[in-house]
């Protein structure tokens, strides 16, 4: 199922494989962005900026494995604002503003290249075309789905089938309604009520969220049942995302871009905890530097760590 194994757009990941690298089904690659620096996490290291339907992905040049994955899903603001880039000194800079399972992450990208706009312009059109696209892969209730009771057509989206007297068994008498079979979702709406309906991706098939529907009589249910399978089986193949955005200059195709990686002759031990990411932590709530306080470690005063930061984990981050 796909729901199983999707994971691009919504999560945030630091230094991923190859194999993670690689779009996966229905994941199309949008923009191609050579010279953008990683300011947050890695100031002063030129790398590439990928842009897809699904997350922006930036990768070091000089260390491929050094990377990230950004799903636009995780992606609570964007914005640009001034920063301090090793590269290019003091310059406007494209800000990320994250969330991903309780923790809010910052991510800063520097185009490297003076005079350009189009790291901006790119991720804020694309992301902006995956928030107004949310029909397509999120389970929606009682939405503005059908007019004259007729569906209310996403783009891409074609009407395989129409079945009548379908009961939806959420409430206990039940309410009877319409079926409308597409190529991207099944959407029930009651008869009674157009109001009252259901929207439901073959993204979400494989949820965790149980919906009941009877139709009579069993063959006809039957029917219904396998139509739905056998389209869930070809969208699994080749998903429509609904991020509908072109560049007017294609970008190259990934498998061009990508630089094999070579094996490091260096055993890395293994930690309980990887801490790549410790450099992105979102201080939304620093608004000045913490008070200054001695260090026996380094023999020097220092700002006052945060609770829970070492100064042994923090160089652990840099090394």
């Amino acid at each position: 199922a796909v729901l199983d194994v999707l994971w691009e757009d919504r999560d945030v990941r630091f230094d991923i494989s190859p194999q993670q690298m690689k779009m996966r089904p229905g994941e199309v690659l949008i923009d191609c962005l050579e010279s953008i620096e990683d300011t947050k996490g890695n100031n002063g290291d030129r790398g590439r900026l990928l842009v897809t339907n699904l997350r922006i992905i930036w990768r070091s040049l000089s260390l491929p494995r050094v990377n990230l994955s950004v799903g636009y899903n995780c992606i609570i603001n964007i914005s640009t604002r001034t920063a301090n880039s090793k590269l290019r000194g003091q310059t406007e800079a494209l800000y990320i503003l994250t969330k991903c399972n309780n923790t809010r992450f910052e991510f800063i990208f520097t185009n490297v290249v003076p005079g350009s706009p189009r790291l901006f312009t790119s991720v804020i059109a694309v992301h902006r075309a995956y928030e107004t696209s949310k029909m397509y892969r999120d389970l929606k209730l009682r939405s503005a789905l059908i007019q004259n009771k007729q569906l209310r057509l996403l783009p891409q989206e074609q009407i395989y089938d129409k079945i009548n007297g379908v009961w939806n068994l959420s409430s206990d008498q039940g309410n009877l309604g319409t079926f409308f079979i597409t190529n991207v979702r099944i959407v029930w709406h009651a008869n009674m009520n157009d109001s009252f309906n259901v929207s439901i991706p073959y993204l979400q098939i494989s949820g965790g969220y149980v919906l009941g529907f009877k139709i009579d009589p069993v063959e006809k249910l039957q029917e219904a049942v396998k139509e739905i399978n056998s389209l869930h089986r070809v969208y699994s193949v080749n998903p429509i995302f609904g991020v509908d955005y072109e560049m007017e200059e294609k970008p190259q195709p990934l498998e061009d871009l990508t630089v094999e990686q070579v094996q490091d002759d260096v055993e890395i031990e293994s930690d309980e905890q990887t801490d790549a990411f410790v450099a992105y932590f979102a201080d939304e709530n620093k608004q000045h530097d913490r008070e200054p306080v001695f260090s026996e470690e380094l023999g020097l005063a220092i700002e006052k760590l945060k609770d829970g930061f070492t100064l042994q984990g923090l160089w652990e981050v840099m090394t």
